[in-house]
């Protein structure tokens, strides 16, 4: 994996080692801090460009465009919400989704897979043990998201979540987020309201670059991807580890994100 992923700057492969053991504390503080953390870089420049080589020409012919219009909660109707409250907004999602069943000879599957990454993960998130995910479409997938597209603002149902920026937008496609705005146990719903108006001042930017794997909380952390210009498009992969064994969607929501059942 040396040619693949910076095992030098970010020893993964050496968890025994001071070095593993400070960037596991440096990622856990920046956890708490800003609720997520950046390793930037750790694909090397190489293999980003046969990421990108492997993944565009599927792109083009085997990729599910996924639109739907949505709230930031994916539901029809909020306990406590008026059907017209600012909170309940909807705006459209567009993006092309490739399914890991179409990903087995990429890098980006073979980085999916690589035992010491799994293993990092749990240290960081405090986990006695991350498993794959036993889903064949689901397990890990790459968006494209072309000019006029976007991901809207949106909670995400999993504690966290782990991408790889494969290339960046030639402008737009920004991954904005707003921490501190809602917890367990209080939604604020009018705080919600405000940033989607797009009165709230502390929606900030996190500048990812090509390479960059990325790990966010995004439970309670209000995010989108701002719309892509341009005619370079925005390649991520999305990693999906679960605390649990055998994880598997449903078929309805294989057919959703997917178009197809398997």
């Amino acid at each position: 994996m040396r040619d693949i992923l910076d095992l030098d700057r970010y020893p993964l492969d050496q968890p025994d080692s001071p070095e593993f053991a400070k960037l596991v504390v440096d990622c856990q503080r920046a956890m708490a801090t800003e609720g997520m953390f950046n390793l930037d870089g750790i694909l090397r420049p190489p293999a980003i460009a046969r990421a990108v080589s492997e993944i565009e020409p599927l792109m083009g012919s085997v990729s599910f465009t996924h639109r739907r219009w949505h709230n930031v909660y994916f539901k029809d109707k909020v306990d406590g919400l008026a059907p017209d409250h600012g909170a309940l907004q909807r705006f459209e999602t567009v993006h092309h989704t490739l399914c890991d069943d179409q990903l087995q000879a990429s890098v980006i599957h073979q980085i999916y897979e690589y035992p010491p990454l799994v293993a990092f993960l749990a240290k960081v998130m405090d986990k006695p043990q991350l498993y794959l995910m036993h889903d064949p479409l689901a397990r890990a997938n790459v968006m494209e998201y072309r000019a006029g597209e976007t991901l809207n603002w949106h909670f995400d149902r999993s504690v966290f979540t782990v991408t790889l920026l494969i290339q960046p937008a030639a402008s737009g496609g920004e991954f904005e987020y707003r921490t501190g705005l809602r917890t367990d146990d209080d939604p604020n719903f009018e705080g919600v309201a405000g940033v989607l108006r797009g009165d709230d001042g502390n929606v900030r930017v996190n500048p990812l670059t090509a390479g960059t794997l990325n790990v966010f909380a995004g439970k309670n952390t209000l995010h989108r991807v701002s719309t892509v210009r341009g005619a370079k498009s925005r390649l991520v992969a999305v990693l999906s580890y679960y605390e649990r064994p055998d994880v598997m969607f449903s078929e309805s929501e294989r057919v959703g994100f997917y178009g197809r059942a398997g």
